[in-house]
C-alpha cells in the first residue's frame, strides 16, 4: 500500500497539488485531459457515464465513466465565446463563425458554389441618437472638425462617446433600445420582405414563392455603450442556396428595401414607470455590396471594397468581442445566492438579507466598479429597469443561411470519433461497421468550473506551447 505523501515543506499550493497529481495511477491522462481542453480558461467539470451499444447485437461498443478519471471527474470545455473570457474557446467560436459566413458567401461545407453569383450585400444598421456625444468629425474632404464641446478629440480619448450633457441624455432609452435591438432586428428581417415585395410591384405571397432572403448578423457594441448590428444578406431562389434567384431580385432591389426596412420597423414599448417608447432604428445605416473572393483583414467597416474573406473575418471577429471593449464589463452583476433580489429565504419562509451582498442584489457594487460614470449610468439604469416586473424577462442569423454553428461541432465530433476507430484499428481491435446502429444512453451531473491548482499549471504550459506554435507559424523559427 503506497505512503500518502508529505508535502508539508512545499510552500506553493498549485506545485503541491501537482505533486499530488503526479503520483496518481495515470498521470499520463491527467495530461491528456488538460491538453484535450486546448488552452480553455475555465472547464466545465463533469462527473457521470455514458454507454454506447449496438442495437442489434446489444453488445457495448464504448463505455465511459468519469469516476474511472485520476481525478474522479471530467474536464470539458467550458465553450465561452467572448474572448476575455476564455481565449482558447472564443478562437473555436471565431474559426466557427468565420467559415459559417464564408460558406453562405462562397459555397463549401454543404452549400452550393453558386450563391458566389446571388447578390449579397454587407449591412451595417445603427441605435437612434439618445442624445449629443463626444465624437470625431471630418468634413467631406476628410479633415477633422471640432466637436460640439470644440475640441477635437484624438482616437483613444476615453471621452469619445460619452454624453456632453449627461443630466439631459436619454439613459432610460438608450437601454430599453439594447434590450429590445434583438426584437427590432427580427421586425427588420420581416419589414425587410414587405418592402422588397412593395418595391418590384408584387405581392408578399409571389415574392415568397420566387424568392428566398438569407441572413447572418452580429452585434457590436460602439464607444457610446449602444449596440449596432453588422448582417451579410443574400437573394435565393425559392429552395434556398441551392436555387438561383430571379432575374429582377438584383443589389439595388435589396438596397432600396433595406432603406425602406429601416424606416418603418418600429417596437412600441409601454410601461406604467417610463410611459410608453418607440424603439427604432437610427437614421445611418449603410448597404455595401460584397464584391469577389479576396484575403486579408477587414478591420474598418468604411473601406470601400467588402470581399468575402474580409466580411467573414470581419464578422467572426465581432462574433468573440467582449462588452469590456466598450468600456463596460462583461460579467453578470447579480448576486448568485439570492438571484439579484437581495433576500434568501430563511428556514421559517421569511425573507432574511442576503449575507454575500449585503442585501444591494449585486455580486459587485455597481459605484465600485473601475468604469466611467457614462457607462456606470447605463448599468444603473439596466438595473433599475430590469427591477420593474414589465421588463423583468429581458435578457444572429436565419437558419437557411449556410451550415450552423451545431453543424460544425458535429463535423468535429465525427472526426475525433473517426481519429478514434482508426486508434482501435492499429491496436487490433474490432471497429464499428458504418452500417451499425448505435444507441447511446448517458447521465451527467454538473460538479464546478475551473482547474484544481495543479491542473492549472499544466493548462498554463498549454497556452505557452500554443502561443509558441502560433509565433512560429506566423514568424518562423527564430534565430540561434
Amino acid at each position: 500500500m503506497r505512503r500518502p505523501l508529505d508535502l508539508r515543506h512545499v510552500i506553493s499550493p498549485s506545485l503541491r497539488d501537482l505533486i499530488e497529481l503526479a503520483n496518481t495511477h495515470d498521470f499520463d491522462r491527467v495530461t491528456e485531459q488538460i491538453r484535450d481542453l486546448h488552452g480553455c480558461t475555465s472547464p466545465v467539470n463533469l462527473h457521470g457515464w455514458t454507454v454506447t451499444t449496438d442495437q442489434t447485437t446489444k453488445e457495448v461498443v464504448r463505455s465511459y465513466r468519469s469516476e474511472d478519471e485520476p481525478s474522479g471527474r471530467l474536464l470539458t470545455t467550458c465553450g465561452n465565446r467572448r474572448s476575455s473570457r476564455c481565449s482558447a474557446c472564443s478562437r473555436v467560436y471565431a474559426a466557427d463563425t468565420y467559415h459559417l459566413i464564408k460558406a453562405g458567401l462562397s459555397g463549401g461545407k454543404n452549400v452550393a458554389e453558386t450563391v458566389y453569383d446571388h447578390p449579397r450585400a454587407f449591412v451595417t444598421l445603427t441605435a437612434p441618437s439618445f442624445g449629443p456625444v463626444h465624437n470625431r468629425k471630418t468634413d467631406h474632404a476628410g479633415k477633422p472638425r471640432s466637436c460640439g464641446c470644440g475640441a477635437q478629440h484624438p482616437e483613444d480619448d476615453p471621452a469619445l462617446g460619452t454624453p456632453l450633457d449627461p443630466a439631459t441624455y436619454d439613459y432610460t432609452g438608450a437601454v430599453l433600445w439594447n434590450a429590445h435591438a434583438g426584437q427590432l432586428w427580427a421586425r427588420f428581417t420581416t419589414y425587410l420582405r414587405r418592402a422588397l415585395a412593395e418595391h418590384l410591384g408584387m405581392t408578399q405571397k409571389a415574392l415568397n414563392a420566387a424568392l428566398r432572403v438569407s441572413f447572418a448578423k452580429v452585434a457590436e457594441y460602439q464607444k457610446r455603450g449602444l449596440v449596432h448590428f453588422h448582417a451579410v444578406i443574400r437573394f435565393d431562389g425559392p429552395d434556398g442556396h441551392t436555387t438561383e434567384p430571379p432575374p429582377w431580385a438584383t443589389f439595388d432591389a435589396l438596397n432600396a428595401a433595406v432603406g425602406l426596412a429601416v424606416e418603418r420597423a418600429r417596437l412600441v414599448v409601454a410601461s406604467d414607470a417610463i410611459g410608453e417608447r418607440v424603439i427604432a432604428w437610427g437614421r445611418r445605416y449603410k448597404v455595401d455590396p460584397i464584391t469577389a473572393l479576396g484575403d486579408g483583414e477587414l478591420t474598418d467597416a468604411r473601406v470601400a471594397e467588402y470581399t468575402e474573406n474580409k466580411v467573414a473575418g470581419y464578422v467572426a471577429k465581432y462574433a468573440t468581442k467582449n462588452a469590456e471593449g466598450a468600456g463596460t464589463v462583461d460579467r453578470t452583476l447579480i448576486c448568485r445566492p439570492c438571484h439579484g433580489r437581495g433576500y434568501v429565504r430563511g428556514p421559517d419562509g421569511f425573507h432574511d438579507r442576503c449575507a454575500d451582498c449585503d442585501g444591494t442584489g449585486q455580486a459587485e457594487l455597481i459605484a465600485a466598479l473601475p468604469i466611467q460614470q457614462h457607462v456606470r449610468q447605463m448599468i444603473r439604469t439596466a438595473w433599475a429597469l430590469g427591477h420593474l416586473p414589465e421588463f423583468a424577462e429581458l435578457q444572429a442569423k436565419s437558419r437557411a443561411y449556410s451550415i450552423t454553428l451545431g453543424a460544425l461541432r458535429d463535423v468535429r465530433r465525427a472526426w475525433r470519433l473517426a481519429q478514434d476507430e482508426a486508434a482501435r484499428a492499429r491496436a487490433g481491435l474490432p471497429t464499428t461497421d458504418e452500417n451499425t446502429t448505435l444507441v447511446t444512453a448517458s447521465s451527467w451531473t454538473y460538479l464546478s468550473s475551473g482547474y484544481r491548482p495543479g491542473e492549472e499549471l499544466l493548462a498554463a504550459q498549454v497556452r505557452h506551447d500554443i502561443t509558441h506554435a502560433e509565433l512560429i507559424k506566423s514568424e518562423g523559427e527564430p534565430w540561434l
